[in-house]
């Protein structure tokens, strides 16, 4: 046996039992008389110690230690002199009378400890090693429990979990795919699959009514924090359901979670249109932990003397509270903030509502008090507080005030990680142009169903089309997204006809969807939630890379293993493929 207990078992109860851990060495302090030993394993620490009395084999074998050397121990549990009230076993420790090495190790590249002095780039080449860091295998063993109740959660709402291909058909609309060579069949390639879309609804029309899956999806993007070329969804869909039905069972779900994992009691998510999202936050997934909405300016600031208002599209401002007192270098750095190519606004206008009543602003040469009282009322600002504006285009002044917003409550320490507020998104356009290729593509897939409303609009007008499609939105990140679904071939074919596409075309692709569809598809819907975003968001991480036991980088590489990599001639060959080098 080589254990009795854990290193994160034993208690003041335990005192005088005969244990044996195993575990790995953390740390060793040698006070010349008597050694203190930090073993670790999964479960905890729990301190050992070899007394002076102790016999000489197992001073010897103590002082032979290394970090990270694998040991197993017997000894009995006393109570401690000084105890550590840090750790669940800071009340005893282990007066050791056997000590077995069980491993050697080398000393580690860097140190495993909560604030290690390992950067990003080697703690994933030994990721193995960074694992056995508490802060990481927390992240793991929260991952593990939200799966956990997930399945729970789904299955206690009559989901049944089914696993779909992992080697599927390319398909170009979206993102681009994996592809992989197939052997058995020269010159043709499967795709993994970017999401299991098709095949949950091939489901819905099997008749199981509700499908998930805890499922990897695959996407060749560019990538950043947030994302990775491979990733986690929980995957969802429901047969005879309206958008309010899907929405009831997943905000349900995602109020389980922030109970069981948080202890937070979440209130009735609100919903915001797409259209007032973008009108008043900028972007389709807005932080509404704080205020600061976009007032539109445009009606009240033009036709003056002011050449730039005068010659913009549109004049948007925010309100940022008890600002008033920036300094002209607080000024100063917000304009060269909204200045920077990542955000490319030409230039920053203030207005200070001072304390006293009064105003004052970067454009006074054009604006009297009156005019500046105007802007004020129409920002609801008060005595104290501080309004910044930008213009120009409607289409990039947006997301340039959102990212300002968002400065702004970095700055006023508005983006609280321990504070949440969700929301769903609806009505999102069906359609959007691109102006590259002269077409319009799907917002979410091709799959999704128009709002009931606006079908009619399918030929006449598709870019003011709705779409019967939702997002859940957390703290400006959007964790969740899905649509009511096309269940009728003629609507799926007028759908295809709106991206572009062929008979021909449609049928190549989809040909399979479309004939299935041919037997009594039912209505349905689903939703996907990016299972790696929420671990993060729940442990208030900034990337997701620390809740995945294995990422990849920045680059996509797996540092650890050195992927991807380079396969031999025979490969090639085998695959019938031409050489590439």
């Amino acid at each position: 046996m080589y254990r009795t207990h854990t290193c994160g078992q034993l208690r003041i109860e335990n005192v005088n039992e005969e244990v044996c851990l195993s575990g790995w060495v953390q740390k060793i302090r040698n006070l010349g008389a008597m050694t203190f030993i930090d073993l670790r394993d999964r479960y905890g620490i729990t301190q050992l110690v070899v007394e002076e009395s102790a016999c000489e084999e197992i001073k010897e074998q103590a002082g032979q230690l290394g970090r990270e050397f694998v040991i197993q121990v017997k000894g009995k549990v006393v109570e401690r002199s000084s105890k550590n009230n840090k750790i669940p076993t800071g009340d005893i420790e282990i007066l050791i009378t056997e000590l077995h090495v069980l491993n050697h190790s080398e000393i580690p590249p860097f140190t495993i400890e909560d604030n290690t002095d390992g950067g990003d780039e080697i703690r994933m080449k030994y990721r193995y090693l960074d694992l056995r860091r508490s802060m990481v295998r927390k992240n793991l063993e929260l991952r593990h429990r939200m799966a956990h109740l997930v399945r729970n959660y789904l299955d206690g709402q009559q989901f049944m979990e089914v696993e779909t291909p992992v080697l599927i058909k390319s398909t170009p609309e979206g993102a681009r795919d994996f592809v992989v060579p197939s052997r058995m069949n020269q010159g043709q390639f499967y795709a993994l699959p970017q999401s299991p879309q098709t095949f949950k609804q091939l489901l819905m029309v099997a008749g199981f009514d509700r499908y998930y899956q805890i499922v990897k999806c695959f996407r060749d993007e560019d990538l950043r924090a947030d994302r990775q070329p491979e990733f986690t969804q929980i995957d969802c869909e429901m047969s005879f359901v309206e958008r309010d039905d899907v929405l009831n069972i997943f905000e349900g779900m995602i109020r389980h979670l922030f109970k069981e994992l948080r202890g937070i009691e979440l209130p009735e998510l609100p919903r915001m249109s797409w259209q007032d999202a973008m009108e008043y936050y900028g972007c389709d997934k807005p932080d509404i932990r704080f205020g600061m909405r976009f007032v539109d300016l445009s009606g009240i600031a033009k036709n003056k003397e002011f050449a730039v208002f005068n010659g913009s599209e549109y004049i948007g401002a925010i309100c940022a509270p008890g600002c008033a007192a920036y300094t002209r270098k607080q000024l100063d750095e917000l304009t060269e903030f909204v200045k920077r190519p990542q955000v490319g606004a030409k230039g920053l206008v203030y207005v200070k509502y001072n304390e006293d009543g009064t105003l004052k602003s970067s454009v006074d040469k054009f604006y009297d008090e009156n005019d500046l009282k105007s802007w004020a009322a129409a920002c609801d600002a008060k005595p104290g507080d501080l309004m910044l504006i930008l213009c120009g285009p409607k289409n990039k002044t947006l997301p340039q005030l959102c990212d300002l917003r968002l400065e702004m409550g970095e700055q006023l320490g508005l983006r609280d990680k321990n504070v949440f507020k969700p929301l769903w998104v609806v009505d999102f356009p069906l359609l959007e142009w691109d102006e590259e290729t002269q077409r319009f593509y799907a917002m979410h897939h091709p799959f999704t169903s128009p709002n009931p409303e606006d079908i009619d609009m399918m030929e006449s007008n598709p870019g003011a089309v709705r779409a019967n499609a939702y997002d859940m939105v957390i703290n400006g990140v959007e964790v969740g997204g899905g649509s009511i679904r096309i269940h009728d071939t003629e609507l799926q074919q007028r759908m295809f006809r709106c991206l572009g596409f062929t008979p021909e075309q449609a049928e190549k692709q989809f040909g399979f969807l479309l004939n299935a569809f041919k037997y009594g598809a039912p209505p349905h819907g689903g939703i996907a939630f990016g299972f790696d975003r929420l671990v993060s968001m729940f442990a208030g991480l900034d990337s997701i890379r620390d809740t995945i036991a294995f990422p990849k980088n920045n680059s996509g590489r797996d540092v650890m293993i050195d992927s991807p990599s380079e396969i031999s001639e025979e490969q090639f060959k085998e695959l019938g493929i031409g050489l590439t080098r």
